[in-house]
């Protein structure tokens, strides 16, 4: 599940413009007293900019007519107190929306993650990985503007723009009427341009989630780009996302540039009415030198409040469509979850496997059977080989084994517990994997063998290495144990990857172990070191191997012929053979050819 902030639920799927910003709330919520501090110190800001109006409005006045100097000494007082108690509450609401910003946006990518990592694989059949990667950065990072800065300033824009439109009530009712009659002209073009850029705002970040997925596919594949010599069209493919990116931002711009154009127009054209009116009233004696000027200020404030708002808003829609954004990824749940009583697995295991009359589909192909009706058992201590055709369900098998996914028909037990009954973690938990291809990642070697079992000591991490035949090649690499293996062990040739990922299958010390081709991409030396190092692994536990070399299967306990996901054939390798069928004719080519 995914790791919300203490004491908040999961958001549902928001509706609305600016609906999709509730996903915030349960971030924002274990830190209300500090969001109760920055609201207060906003409000008290604005309310000190009004009473500054004040000020100026006394201080012309009545300072002035001072011949004394005295009444302008305490104006001056009392502005300059003004002044000092609106920096400190304007500097407060600065740091404390800031911070919110930074901690909402790490607990927002925190869960975002949480949840992400948590997803069945029929998620990632279909989600894109440079998709989700964007909106974990991309948009995270713009609900930290929005939040750290564009939220408190629309808030105070706002506060200040009701404020001062009370003032103008109280200054002069019949010079506020003007300004009054201009509001729908200026909230009319916002509420408008504000959808449109909204929808422009979410197209633009999707095209931006394009560009980061295409981008780490290729460079994910960089070598196999380069040699296809597909630089040149990949290149041109960027190209052609970047011009669709642009267009969609160009087009958001676009539509926020109309509207700035006419909100600052049309309020603007209300103070320089406001002004002639108001002089015009000075010049007949009918309102004071200082009220016109409060007046003034007060509607330059709502002028430039209004500008404020329109230009904000534009902020707030997107990130109204980042927050729909993430909270699509927080409201997807595992399809595989733990249930609600989860059963105990024997302790110590037992390391026994039964399926009984399984039957699945993958979910991104529906109609194609990926195994049917299977039935086998596998005793403890037991070494069992799959073997068959590309396509035939081996590996599906494998899945279903480690419950990425869960059949369809029949069931699956571990050491005589159904896998339903059972939480997913603790299944995988008594499996170790070796496959074809090791993933490695991008730390030293010890991350990489510690990455079987965390808390694994050094002493620990030093013994599987050895187990694995791996140790000869990590002390000559230039730092032993810490040397930086590149991302995806790059810097290692296929052998020692495999190597190294035996040590992590050893070092997890598992019931059972699952080796899915693990030899078959090697050269002849590194399969010898590779094939003792499995021996060493499989011995005493129960494995099931998967390989197309059946030199490397002859000595399992037994074997399983799969073909088209249903069994077609078992026994030991001479029976097999002795039989006749789909085993015998795949001996033949492999050995004959030998």
């Amino acid at each position: 599940m995914a790791r919300l902030p203490t004491g908040s639920v999961l958001p549902v799927r928001p509706k609305g413009e600016l609906g999709s910003l509730r996903v915030l709330w349960p971030f924002l919520y274990p830190y209300r007293a500090r969001v109760a501090l920055a609201s207060a110190c906003l409000i008290i800001a604005a309310l000190l900019v009004l009473a500054l109006v004040q000020g100026v409005r006394r201080l012309i006045d009545f300072g002035f007519h001072d011949t004394t100097g005295h009444r302008l000494d305490q104006a001056a007082v009392v502005m300059i107190g003004i002044v000092a108690s609106l920096a400190v509450a304007t500097a407060g609401r600065f740091y404390l929306v800031s911070w919110l910003g930074e901690r909402v946006s790490a607990d927002l990518r925190r869960a975002v993650f949480g949840r992400v990592v948590d997803l069945s694989p029929e998620f990632f059949e279909t989600a894109r990985t440079g998709e989700i990667l964007t909106r974990l950065t991309a948009d995270t990072t713009l609900i930290q503007t929005v939040i750290g800065s564009v939220i408190s300033q629309w808030l105070r824009s706002a506060l200040m723009l009701t404020g001062a439109m009370v003032m103008l009530v109280v200054a002069s009712p019949r010079l506020a009427v003007i300004v009054l009659l201009l509001i729908p002209a200026v909230v009319g073009p916002l509420i408008v341009f504000g959808r449109r850029e909204r929808k422009l705002s979410r197209e633009a970040q999707n095209r931006i989630a394009d560009l980061g997925a295409f981008a780490e596919e290729t460079l994910n594949a960089i070598r196999t780009v380069q040699a296809f010599t597909h630089e040149s069209r990949d290149r041109s493919r960027f190209g052609d996302l970047v011009n669709l990116s642009l267009k969609a931002a160009l087009a958001r711009i676009a539509t926020r540039a109309r509207l700035l154009l006419l909100v600052i127009m049309l309020t603007f054209s209300a103070i320089t009415g406001v002004l002639w009116v108001g002089g015009r009233e000075v010049l007949t004696g009918q309102m004071s030198p200082g009220v016109l000027s409060g007046f003034v200020i007060y509607a330059v404030i709502i002028a430039t409040s209004g500008a404020t708002l329109s230009e904000l808003w534009g902020d707030v829609q997107r990130a109204a469509g980042a927050a729909e954004r993430l909270a699509e990824l927080l409201v997807e749940s595992p399809d595989i979850a733990p249930p609600a009583v989860p059963v105990l697995l024997p302790n110590p295991p037992l390391g026994t496997l039964a399926l009984d009359h399984v039957s699945f589909n993958y979910p991104s192909r529906p109609d194609l059977p990926a195994v049917s009706d299977l039935s086998f058992s596998v005793a403890s201590g037991e070494t069992l080989a799959l073997v068959g055709p590309s396509g035939a369900g081996k590996s599906t098998i494998f899945q279903l084994l480690m419950r990425f996914y869960d059949p369809a028909h029949g069931t699956i037990a571990l050491d005589g517990v159904p896998l339903v009954d059972l939480d997913p973690q603790v299944i995988r938990k008594r499996i170790g994997v070796v496959s074809q291809e090791p993933v490695l990642f991008a730390g030293s070697v010890t991350d990489n063998i510690r990455y079987g079992r965390p808390e694994a000591t050094s002493a620990e991490i030093h013994a599987a290495a050895e187990a694995a035949f791996a140790l000869e090649f990590i002390e000559r690499l230039p730092d032993g144990f810490d040397c930086f293996l590149g991302e995806k062990g790059v810097r290692l040739s296929g052998g020692q990857r495999q190597r190294i990922a035996i040590a992590r299958a050893i070092l997890r010390d598992p019931a059972i172990l699952l080796l899915d081709e693990a030899t078959s991409s090697l050269d002849a030396e590194s399969e010898r070191l590779v094939q003792r190092a499995l021996e060493r692994l499989a011995h005493g536990r129960t494995t099931l191997v998967i390989a197309h070399r059946l030199a490397t299967v002859r000595s399992a306990d037994r074997i399983l012929v799969i073909d088209r996901g249903r069994i077609v054939g078992s026994g030991t390798h001479d029976q097999l053979v002795a039989e006749g069928g789909l085993y015998a004719r795949l001996a033949a080519l492999q050995f004959k050819a030998a």
